[in-house]
Order: structure tokens, then C-alpha cells, then sequence
């Protein structure tokens, strides 16, 4: 029995010396939350030993397969399955770090750092939140209401209307994680001079104005509309009575009657050349009654 207790006692004293000795060796710093925007040159720090064994860091990003950089000091080899935008900084045996150009949505994830050294072997976690700003743009619409967009923000973009009134508000998601915001203010919120639209996110804070005037885009909607009748019943008029001008010409105008012809005129020719004729006839004739001419002279011969 106390030969038993006393492999018990020597067990337990093992067990804490060997958790004694984990814990001394294998230090962990704890997992820090790192953000990022899109587009910037990111380096992740690890712990810096003098005299490094092997170095290796394991990235598991959101979206897409994990991947791992390595470093072995006995061959002085590095090697990598991640994309070439993330690639060490420094050579590994003068300064661990990591950095990931061109920051990226896909980029956001848990990257951990394990160094091997005569020191110990440490860890260290992070997590890195990347972040896409927003494009804030602001218009009316058809109706004269003001609509405020968001336009792929990451995380979603908080909006809001100075001064304040009803709004509706939409989300659309997109395939790269970033999303649009829409809010649109009902008519009777907009009825006002100037109305502010105001953009809140972690990458920072906008703000742009417009003023809308409903009633003009309804007056000018009007005037067309009174401009586009007056022009067809001008037209119509104007139609109408040149349409009734050619039928009161047409009942005033006498009829055409035929043309009479002259009896004189309706004489051939020959026949009234013979009538002169006859005239000089007559008149010779007459000249001569009175003389006494010879017969062979006479006229009648």
C-alpha cells in the first residue's frame, strides 16, 4: 500500500513537472485583432530570437484554402504555398515579419506565427479585419426625393439624414464580401431646402448635401403635359378651318359654262372669202352702171 501511494505522489510530481516544463517553453502571446484597409501594405510582427531554429507561419483566411510559409535555419530554405501577395518581409533569420501587399477582402482571417528557438518556442495569433470604405454618393431621384448610397463598404455602412425624417433603406450584398447601402427619404421627409446625407463606418466619416424641389419637377411635368395639349388643338383648329375655307370656296364658285361661239366666226373660211368676193363683186358692178363701155370691155364679159 504505501509503495503504491508513493508511485502516486511520484506520478502527480511528474505530471506538474512536465506542465511546468510545457509552459516554460511553449509561450503563447495572445490572439490580437489587427484591421487593415483595402489597397495598403500590411506587416505582421512576430517574436524576434537571436538564434532561430525554424519559423513557420500558418494563415486560414475567410475565404479560400489555408496556407503556410516556412523557414528552417540548419539548410537556410524557405518555402510557400500562399499567393505572392504574401511573402516574408525581411529574410526570415534577420526579422520574422510577414506583409501582405495590396490588402484585399480575401486577406481578412487568423494568421499564426510558431518560432522554434534555444530560447523556447513562441506563438503568436491574430486575426486580421480588413476593411473597404465606402463610396458615398447622393442624388435625387424622378419623384424629387434624395437618395443616399453607400457603394461597396466592408463592413456595411451606417446611414443617416440631417435633419432627420421617414426613410426606407436597402442592403445588396456582393461576391467579394463588401456591401451597398441605399436609403431614399419619402416625399414627405423631402419636402425641404437642403437635406444632408451622413455616412458612418470604421474607415471613416462622410457627409454630402443636395437640395430637391418636388414641386418644380411636378410644375414642369404639368407645363409639358398643358404645352403638348395646346399644341394638338392648335393644330386641330388650324386644320379645321383651312379645312372649311376650301369648302365654302369650292360652293361659291360659279359653274363653268361652255363658251358660245360667234355665227360669223363659225363660217369656214372659204365661204366668207367667197362673200368678199361677191362684195367687190357688187361694188364694181356698181361703179360701172352708169358708163357706157364697150361689150367686149363690159364686165359681163
Amino acid at each position: 500500500m504505501k509503495a503504491g501511494a508513493d508511485m502516486k505522489i511520484t506520478g502527480k510530481t511528474l505530471c506538474v513537472f512536465v506542465l511546468l516544463t510545457v509552459t516554460k517553453v511553449m509561450r503563447t502571446v495572445g490572439n490580437k485583432r489587427l484591421t487593415a484597409m483595402v489597397g495598403d501594405n500590411f506587416v505582421l510582427t512576430c517574436s524576434h530570437k537571436s538564434n532561430i531554429t525554424m519559423l513557420t507561419w500558418k494563415i486560414s483566411p475567410e475565404v479560400g484554402g489555408p496556407c503556410t510559409l516556412g523557414y528552417r535555419a540548419d539548410n537556410n530554405l524557405t518555402h510557400t504555398n500562399c499567393t505572392d501577395s504574401v511573402n516574408w518581409k525581411f529574410r526570415p533569420n534577420q526579422h520574422p515579419a510577414l506583409e501582405i501587399g495590396q490588402v484585399g477582402t480575401a486577406h481578412e482571417g487568423n494568421y499564426t506565427c510558431e518560432t522554434v528557438a534555444t530560447e523556447g518556442n513562441f506563438v503568436a495569433t491574430y486575426y486580421l479585419t480588413v476593411l473597404a470604405p465606402p463610396t458615398l454618393t447622393l442624388f435625387c431621384d424622378d419623384h424629387g426625393n434624395p437618395v443616399c448610397k453607400a457603394v461597396a463598404g466592408k463592413p456595411a455602412a451606417h446611414l443617416s439624414w440631417v435633419p432627420g425624417g421617414n426613410f426606407t433603406l436597402a442592403q445588396e450584398g456582393h461576391d467579394n464580401g463588401t456591401v451597398t447601402v441605399v436609403s431614399k427619404l419619402t416625399a414627405n421627409s423631402a419636402n425641404r431646402t437642403n437635406t444632408t446625407c451622413v455616412l458612418s463606418h470604421p474607415a471613416g466619416t462622410q457627409s454630402k448635401s443636395i437640395a430637391c424641389h418636388p414641386s418644380n419637377i411636378i410644375i414642369y411635368l404639368t407645363v409639358s403635359i398643358i404645352l403638348c395639349f395646346l399644341s394638338i388643338i392648335i393644330v386641330a383648329i388650324v386644320y379645321r378651318f383651312k379645312f372649311h375655307s376650301d369648302r365654302l370656296c369650292h360652293k361659291t364658285k360659279p359653274p363653268e359654262t361652255a363658251p358660245t361661239q360667234d355665227d360669223s366666226m363659225e363660217v369656214e373660211p372659204y365661204t366668207t372669202y367667197v362673200q368678199k368676193e361677191n362684195v367687190i363683186y357688187n361694188s364694181v358692178s356698181d361703179l360701172t352702171a352708169g358708163h357706157n363701155f364697150p361689150q367686149c370691155l363690159s364686165p359681163g364679159t
